[in-house]
């Protein structure tokens, strides 16, 4: 067997790794510029988008180390007992690509993982030597995310810690028992066990010493993990559940959620086709409700239809139609707190209107330039311009907020 181009790897590894959520790539794939024709491409092998806290996207290397794998997790495609074309790479091919896809101003950082190739340690050791190459002999100041593996040596995830911008340790399913029947090589024990080491050393890592010296900033990123959704039984209840503690319990920075994909040869154990990817969608909208809107996940469950969120509208709409003797309410009077919980009213709207509410009153129009979804905010307000009427009231209340079917051109 000859030797594997380096083009050939990044091509295996680079489409390997397109599985992992956890960077939040984009995964745009229309054009890209295989053939060396065209210009604008970013989009070829490796090159995903990410989105920083606060706003920016991010053009990121986004690869696998090597998609050999010890392990036999049902859903994973790179399994070992998977047939699939395998490939690894060197650390130092890892770090000559980051850089000189860097140098051509392709990407801003790089997101590594790998499959566990004799042993955690040994893998886990080679990322971090990937990393450290690229931090204290190139002097690379681009933004890096390793994936961290659970069963690898504490000093190593330490050191990951020291040298990346954020970890990532994948929960992969919802539930433990998900996790033993389909990942029986995997301990959910150790895995929280790995999360919890990291929040406690990034939490060291911003206090100050009695000399007033801080420690080396630890993850300064945060760390994240990802579920897959739909492989086994749990309903999207379970799932959000799971994630609230996830987020309470080792102050993660986010929680993704992974349709789950049909993979060749599967376990009979494995569902035949994947779930709708709005299901996927409707979980990041209820994410978001728990994070920055102020909603407990009860709340959220109990506007859920049997166990799972309603497809056809999202989360919030949900609940304000299973709630609707909590409105109308009063733009010009109404808490904060009670304006995040409007469908048709996002944060930024609702930030607009309470700076607005300091000089004068907010009228119908206000809220239209401040980019309020009225078609679904109208039956839950009141303005000095506008009452709901009996459309608070209405039996199809839901038919009518609800957006009808869009036929889209073809040509």
């Amino acid at each position: 067997m000859g030797k594997m181009s380096l083009d050939r790897k990044l091509a295996i590894l680079s489409d390997a790794a397109k599985y992992d959520a956890s960077c939040a790539s984009s995964g745009g794939q229309r054009r890209d510029s295989k053939d060396g024709t065209g210009i604008g491409s970013v989009t070829g092998s490796g090159i995903c988008h990410a989105y920083a806290p606060d706003g920016r996207c991010i053009s990121l290397l986004k690869i696998l180390m090597t998609n050999f794998c010890i392990y036999d997790c049902a859903y994973c495609v790179n399994r070992v007992s998977s047939n699939v074309e395998r490939a690894r790479f060197s650390p130092e091919e890892v770090v000559e690509l980051t850089l000189e896809f860097y140098r051509r101003n392709y990407i801003e950082g790089l997101f590594l993982s790998s499959g566990i190739i004799r042993s955690p340690d040994e893998t886990m050791g080679d990322m971090v030597r990937i990393a450290r190459l690229l931090r204290h002999e190139h002097g690379f100041r681009g933004y890096v995310h390793l994936k961290t593996i659970p069963d690898a040596a504490p000093e190593l995830i330490e050191e990951a810690g020291l040298l990346a911008d954020r970890l990532s340790i994948n929960v992969e399913m919802p539930t433990d028992a998900a996790v033993q029947s389909y990942a029986p090589e995997k301990s959910p024990g150790q895995i929280r066990k790995a999360m919890a080491d990291v929040r406690l050393k990034r939490e060291a890592g911003k206090e100050r010493s009695h000399t007033g010296r801080r420690a080396a900033r630890f993850a300064p990123a945060g760390q994240s993990t990802q579920m897959i959704v739909g492989a086994d039984g749990a309903d999207d209840s379970t799932i959000l559940r799971s994630a609230t503690r996830l987020y309470s319990g080792y102050k993660l920075s986010r929680v993704y959620y992974s349709a789950f994909s049909p993979i060749p040869d599967a376990s009979a154990a494995l569902p035949l086709v994947k779930p709708p990817l709005m299901r996927e969608h409707r979980l990041y909208q209820a994410d978001w409700l728990l994070r920055f809107y102020g909603f407990d996940v009860e709340e959220i469950a109990g506007a859920t239809r049997g166990g799972h969120l309603d497809l056809e509208v999202d989360p919030k709409l949900a609940w304000a139609l299973g709630n609707r003797h909590l409105f109308p309410v009063a733009v010009n009077r109404a808490e904060r707190e009670m304006l995040l919980r409007v469908p048709g009213l996002g944060a930024k709207t609702v930030k607009r209107v309470l700076e607005t509410r300091r000089h004068r009153e907010v009228r119908y129009d206000d809220l239209r330039r401040m980019g309020a979804n009225l078609r679904q905010a109208r039956p839950f307000i009141t303005l000095p311009d506008w009452r709901p009427g009996a459309l608070a009231e209405a039996v199809d209340l839901r038919a009518r907020v609800v957006a009808p079917p869009e036929q889209l051109q073809l040509i």
